[in-house]
């Protein structure tokens, strides 16, 4: 080994350190680039000279190498967001992205993502996000790229209506006819606007309920007490009607219900408490499916009403004019136990009502469930209604998006539903340090990598989703200022390896003067 060998080795210091500093201030650079993860540079020496030496042979050191350049993929914190869909993974996995001009998969752990123009979920360099399409509650299908168009949430008809109630039990009987049972039922006339003068009955509360096509309907309770007996036990008679306008019943004979004085007329019945004020019985009658439309306002017409699956009585509306009309269960709080009518008091249907029965002879449900926010007849109070409430809803349209822990994008709409409609996908490797850069905050997979193993937020070992956020740059600068230091400081010490060495040459070339 010459002196001229000392000369190289220097130089390989410096140009070691040069790269680890080209490295560094990469680090540095992006320290406030989200998802970007921190490289570090590993030194190796490089291959030794034999040389002879009194103890025998002996080896010198040539110098140094870059072995490799180590990306830390450690997770970085987490940096809020405004934005629903910018997105940051709690734990293992990328989000997949796709170049739509190149068709080239891509995968980032910047989850900086916003629909563009067209509904597509892009991140901020036009590549499309990748999931699954959600349908009923489970994602399903291929691999796809999400997009959003000018959706809408589909209406929903009404089934089931709940109201609860308190109807003072000092009110005055207002509806009279010769019938006291039947007597909302024998004044109502649907050929006049409104059907029920509002000095006919006591109290009323409308809600509005939805047919299949999306459209509103007003659904109107008419309430009246019938009688109080010795005891303190009360009953009070209703109708429910709807605006006779939309009725779109037909008769039997194919016959328009609309244009009769049974108009919107859906359901009769009566309620029964007793002296505390507690419901103890109801009865709902409903038109005949087999009524003429000259019958509808005859009380043979009018049968106990059949019950829904949920225990509650039910009526069948048609406000579409379709085939089937819609089934709506009507509750106050009260649910029969095993759908069935007790009718030992010999009562089947409205027309079995007389003036003179006693009201334990009404029918009533054979066992029953009570709610605790059962409708009431409480005397210190006025009547009121308390809560109304139905499943139906209009059509929606799509007003914002949230994502959840598991990555699901639920689009909200407006008519306050909320509908799952993508999963993103998210990927693993078996080596991920065998991932390859792209710039842009993407890496691609590689053979060192491994092919990506694809899966769902929260199972077979993926971290979740956290929204409104976005993860920040893993690089931690106190440390990679230090590095910088030591760096140079090798540097300069190399710079003087060489120096040095330089004027040992100029030595020995003096040495010929």
């Amino acid at each position: 080994m010459g002196i001229t060998s000392s000369l190289y080795t220097g130089i390989s210091g410096l140009n070691v350190n040069s790269q680890a500093t080209s490295v560094v201030s990469n680090n540095l650079a992006n320290s406030s680039t989200i998802g970007f993860k921190g490289s570090t540079t590993v030194f190796e020496d490089l291959f030794y000279s034999s040389i002879t030496t009194g103890s025998g042979g002996d080896q010198v050191g040539n110098g140094a190498g870059v072995a490799t350049v180590n990306t830390d993929y450690t997770q970085g914190s987490y940096e809020d967001s405004s934005i629903s869909t910018n997105v940051a993974l709690n734990g293992d996995g990328y989000f997949i992205v796709v170049d739509p001009d190149t068709n080239t998969t891509y995968y980032t752990r910047a989850g900086n993502f916003d629909f563009d123009k067209d509904g597509y979920l892009v991140d901020t360099y036009g590549n499309q996000v990748q999931g699954w399409e959600v349908e009923n509650g489970t994602a399903s299908g291929a691999l796809t790229t999400i997009q959003l168009d000018q959706s809408q949430s589909p209406p929903k008809a009404t089934s089931e209506v709940s109201v609860t109630l308190n109807l003072n039990s000092q009110s005055t009987d207002e509806a009279q006819t010769t019938n006291p049972y039947t007597s909302l039922f024998e004044l109502y006339d649907g050929t006049e606007n409104p059907p029920l003068d509002d000095s006919q009955y006591s109290y009323s509360t409308t809600l509005t309920i939805y047919d299949e096509n999306g459209s509103a309907h007003d659904l109107t309770f008419y309430m009246d007490p019938v009688d109080v007996d010795a005891d303190g036990n009360i009953v009070w008679e209703y109708v429910a009607a709807t605006d006779a306008s939309d009725d779109m019943r037909t008769g039997s004979g194919g016959n328009d219900l609309n244009t009769t004085s049974g108009a919107g007329l859906a359901m009769t019945g009566t309620l029964t408490f007793n002296s505390e004020g507690q419901m103890v019985s109801m009865t709902s009658f409903t038109l005949a499916s087999n009524a003429a439309a000259a019958d509808v306002k005859d009380t043979s017409s009018w049968e106990l009403a059949d019950f829904s699956d949920s225990g509650l009585p039910e009526v069948n509306l048609n406000f579409t004019g379709s085939a089937e009309g819609q089934d709506v269960a009507i509750s106050f709080g009260m649910s029969s136990d095993n759908n069935t009518w007790d009718t030992s008091g010999g009562i089947d249907s409205l027309d079995d009502i007389t003036s003179t029965i006693s009201y334990s002879n009404l029918p009533k449900f054979s066992d029953y469930t009570l709610e605790n926010s059962a409708t009431t007849s409480y005397s210190d109070s006025s009547s009121a209604t308390y809560t109304v409430s139905q499943d139906g809803y209009a059509t929606g349209s799509l007003e914002s998006v949230t994502v959840d822990e598991n990555g699901i994008i639920i689009g909200n709409y407006s008519n306050s539903q909320s509908i799952e409609l993508y999963q993103l996908a998210l990927a693993d490797f078996t080596n991920q340090g065998g991932l390859t850069a792209e710039g842009s905050n993407l890496f691609r997979a590689t053979t060192d990598s491994g092919e990506a193993i694809i899966g769902t937020a929260g199972s077979a070992g993926f971290g979740s989703v956290v929204s409104n956020a976005l993860e920040a740059s893993n690089v931690d600068l106190a440390s990679q200022m230090t590095e910088l230091i030591i760096i140079q400081s090798s540097y300069q010490a190399n710079s003087k390896v060489v120096t040095t060495t330089d004027e040992l040459i100029q030595t020995a070339i003096g040495l010929k003067r």
